[in-house]
């Protein structure tokens, strides 16, 4: 997923989705991690939010056009890796690129979304690098994996973040929330297992073991980025575009040292017209992401953001569903109500405790 300012999330990058510890879990393709990301942040401040006008309707557009550009960007990549499966490291450049010139653009006085404000190279170096794996692996998962099996291991996000918050900084979430995450860690289990069965016939197989290793490296790097980047919010007093601003240049140069080592680049004359504008739309598709995500944010707030991303969830993993040509009676589907139900039940119990 393209660099989204948010994961699920999501490039598949990370988005402006601050809500607390509540993610909404959309794709990691280059611009859907983000989601993934920084929707458990804490949630915008003040000088994240634009002035509002017919808000009603405009953030309903906002909403409208986020949760299609989300779900296009998922099938749009999935299609590209046909050809650039072994091209993920320009292709992730290319996205931050996308990334930093609409960031260079919004944070110009006349449009006013934030102020620049600069961080040291060597502060921002290793979150830059930490930022490239958590779009890189994910694509990789979706490269090798079946859309909705490649969404429904995104929702062990939650899990894992507060797994580790828990062992690094003691931070607890309510005892019920602990619960609901059960069911969400077994629904992955029983996806991952039918859904890369090796006995299961060829036209229903579209998740290889190898989708499944990058699948999960995939979360691991995600919810290890969510964690240190809530410490670089605090440490560098910046709010999510301008730390985004400082590190999708930076992402970009790193990548571009990677490309020659990495890359594997398919007979350019044989790259239709049809795949070099499906190249466009995942770049376009990445900026309405970015965008609409900050409306979202700063005009509705983390409960409306969060019922968003679940609406995306939903969404691909349907529409992966029906693609695949599975049928209802296909067990993986017991996985995918598990982990579904479990994170809605996960979410609505954190927003009660937040309401007591």
């Amino acid at each position: 997923m393209p660099a989204s300012l948010t994961d699920p999330e999501d490039l598949v990058l990370p988005t402006l989705e601050k809500e607390g510890s509540e993610a909404s879990f959309e794709s990691t393709t280059s611009s859907g991690r983000l989601n993934d990301v920084e929707a458990l942040l804490p949630e915008t401040t003040e000088e994240e939010k634009p002035s509002t006008g017919n808000k009603g309707g405009r953030l309903l557009v906002w909403m409208v056009a986020n949760t299609f550009a989300t779900i296009a960007i998922v099938f749009i990549n999935k299609s590209l890796f046909e050809d650039f499966r072994y091209a993920q490291s320009s292709f992730a450049a290319f996205h931050f690129t996308v990334t930093a010139s609409l960031l260079f653009v919004l944070s110009k006085p006349k449009h006013g979304f934030f102020e620049v404000k600069r961080a040291r190279v060597v502060e921002i170096l290793p979150l830059a690098a930490a930022m490239c794996l958590n779009i890189i692996l994910p694509n990789l998962s979706l490269a090798y994996s079946s859309v909705s099996f490649y969404q429904i291991v995104r929702v062990l996000l939650t899990p894992l973040v507060a797994a580790i918050n828990f062992l690094i900084y003691k931070s607890t979430i309510p005892q019920m929330a602990v619960y609901t995450l059960f069911p969400v860690c077994a629904g992955v289990g029983i996806v991952t297992y039918y859904d890369s069965s090796s006995n299961r016939d060829e036209t229903g197989k579209q998740t290889t073991p190898l989708g499944v290793i990058f699948a999960f490296l995939g979360v691991v790097a995600s919810s290890l980025y969510t964690v240190w980047i809530g410490t670089y919010h605090k440490k560098l007093s910046m709010n999510s575009m301008q730390l985004l601003f400082n590190q999708a240049p930076l992402s970009v140069l790193l990548l571009a040292y990677a490309i020659p080592w990495t890359d594997s680049f398919p007979i350019w004359r044989d790259v239709t017209l049809s795949k070099w504008v499906l190249i466009l739309l995942s770049g376009l598709c990445a900026c309405i992401i970015n965008i609409s995500q900050f409306f979202i944010v700063a005009e509705a707030g983390a409960v409306s953001s969060t019922v968003v991303g679940h609406v995306k969830t939903c969404s691909i993993v349907m529409l992966g569903w029906i693609q695949s040509g599975k049928s209802v009676s296909d067990r993986s589907i017991f996985g995918v109500v598990f982990a579904i139900g479990g994170i809605l039940a996960y979410t609505a119990v954190m927003q009660t405790n937040k309401s007591k």
